[in-house]
């Protein structure tokens, strides 16, 4: 299994990389930003008073976001595949493209309300924020680097040994800090200003006949696994999707080890959902009709087959819906489109 690992990295990376260059005086103030829980939110999970975001340590942590060097080619960022127009996803790729133009696995998941998410990745390989970058970051098909050439990098930028000085209090470049970094600019990624948000906290949208038809149909047929406000019970489920030979993708089976995880995937939030296609943890499908046909008509039985879509004798039922009743639960989605989060500067590269 390899839940675990994580840590050990993190702990090894913490203890062994960090920067024994002299101490730099930080110039000025570094204020705490304001993490501002919307009020149809739950609270987060992650742990703001351990790691408060501060305009020095978000705008460090955006730095290394778009920075190539954190990859072992010089070119691939985080920002590489998680681009904000597409609510920090890819539309062109299928899978993650990495260094040297190599090829992953999986589709990359969008980055918003990560601070009120328990687990991460689609398999929940990573249980902390901090944690995560790291599977990107050393995945060979990915960034395929490792953390002492990083903090070597940046050691040798004069911008760095400043912003590490004035983020932190140790002021080290260390793997600790970096990561903690990146997490003060993702857990500010906060998507709640939709129009159905607007909706919920009664701030005068309404919707359409067909939205309202569609968020109705949606409650009934959808949200026993994308429930809440944020759209997902973060469970991992067996969807019926046919395994693919080219990838022979396990899902959480990977982590537990459990043969009862075969072929699970996290749950996604279908918040920004109309502009993070492709979709499924491997970007098979291309639209959201796509996707709703695959429930209606388009389930694969397997031993882990979430029950949801079996009726009381074993019998793969899916989700029986119409094409009129489809295209309202679409119409639904589409009210989960946050403009203001898409457009929002702080978390633009430029």
């Amino acid at each position: 299994m390899i839940k675990n690992i994580g840590y050990i990295v993190f702990i090894l990376f913490g203890a062994a990389c960090s920067s024994e260059k002299d101490e730099y005086v930080p110039i000025g103030q570094n204020p705490a930003l304001e993490f501002t829980i919307p009020s149809n939110f739950p609270e987060p999970s992650y742990n703001i008073t351990l790691n408060t975001p501060t305009e020095k340590g978000f705008e460090l942590g955006k730095k290394l976001f778009y920075d190539g060097r954190l990859s072992s080619d010089g070119v691939i960022s985080c920002g590489f595949c998680h681009i904000q127009d597409f609510a920090f996803t890819h539309h062109t790729h299928i899978v993650s493209h990495g260094v040297n133009g190599a090829l992953g696995t999986r589709n990359a998941q969008p980055l918003h309300n990560l601070a009120f998410m328990k687990e991460f990745t689609w398999d929940g390989a990573a249980t902390h924020l901090d944690l995560q970058p790291i599977i990107p970051i050393t995945a060979e098909v990915e960034m395929n680097e490792s953390f002492s050439s990083i903090l070597q990098k940046l050691e040798e930028k004069p911008e760095y040994v400043e912003l590490f000085a004035e983020a932190f209090e140790d002021q080290k470049i260390n793997s600790e800090n970096l990561l903690k970094a990146l997490s003060q600019f993702m857990i500010m990624m906060i998507s709640s200003n939709s129009k159905y948000d607007k909706i919920e906290r009664n701030e005068g949208s309404v919707f359409t006949a067909n939205e309202a038809a569609g968020f109705e149909l949606f409650k009934s047929k959808c949200a026993s696994c994308h429930e809440g406000t944020l759209f997902t019970d973060q469970s991992y489920r067996n969807n019926g999707l046919a395994v693919d030979p080219q990838y022979n993708d396990i899902g959480r089976n990977r982590v537990t080890g459990l043969a009862s995880d075969l072929h699970k995937f996290k749950v996604p939030t279908l918040r920004n959902i109309e502009l993070t296609f492709p979709y499924m943890h491997d970007g098979r499908l291309k639209t959201l009709t796509d996707v709703l046909n695959h429930y209606s008509d388009g389930l694969v039985d397997s031993e882990t087959l979430d029950p949801v879509f079996k009726n009381t004798d074993g019998a793969v039922i899916g989700i029986p819906m119409t094409e009129e009743e489809k295209d309202q639960i679409i119409d639904f989605l589409k009210t989960l489109t946050d403009d203001d989060f898409l457009n929002d500067n702080r978390f633009s590269e430029f």
